[in-house]
């Protein structure tokens, strides 16, 4: 299973959501400018997590976007599948396609690491994170409406 820079940014998009599940929705906008993503890369993203129902769009004043359930109930690896729909585990291979070479089985012990990864993955929610208590100071401050340091961008490394 490979993590893409897509997959990265959806999660952290959904992780700015997440902290603010029982405040206000979240504009693009304010996603862009905390995290330093472009808008028009976000809307992208966006469109495929509406699109697999994982955040739902609130319109008008004061609108933005909101997850569509509970942070405890939607996975990282649901967000990563919506962004990169092939990283589902690999099916097994048949007998028949078994070829007993090194290849065949190296192939197949990645394809079980892969498969252990998304299943850790999908056992890991976003309220999980929510929960630890340097996120909890984020959502406090997320209170104050103090946007620009809810949820701080990666310093250049």
């Amino acid at each position: 299973m490979k993590l893409s820079t897509k997959a990265r940014h959806a999660i952290t998009a959904m992780m700015d959501l997440a902290i603010n599940d029982n405040y206000k929705p979240v504009t693009l906008a304010d996603i862009s400018q905390c995290q330093g993503i472009s808008l028009s890369y976000l809307e992208q993203l966006f469109a495929k997590l509406r699109k697999s129902g994982l955040v739902v769009g609130v319109r008008g004043p004061g609108g933005g976007y909101r997850l569509s359930r509970s942070p405890n109930e939607i996975s990282v690896a649901q967000v990563i599948s919506s962004i990169d729909e092939n990283v589902q585990p690999q099916q097994e291979h048949t007998e028949l396609s078994l070829q007993f070479d090194d290849r065949c089985i190296t192939h197949q012990i990645w394809d079980e690491l892969s498969t252990k990864i998304y299943n850790y993955l999908d056992g890991v929610s976003l309220g999980e994170f929510t929960q630890k208590p340097e996120y909890q100071a984020l959502r406090q401050q997320a209170t104050g409406g103090n946007r620009s340091h809810m949820f701080p961008k990666r310093s250049a490394a």
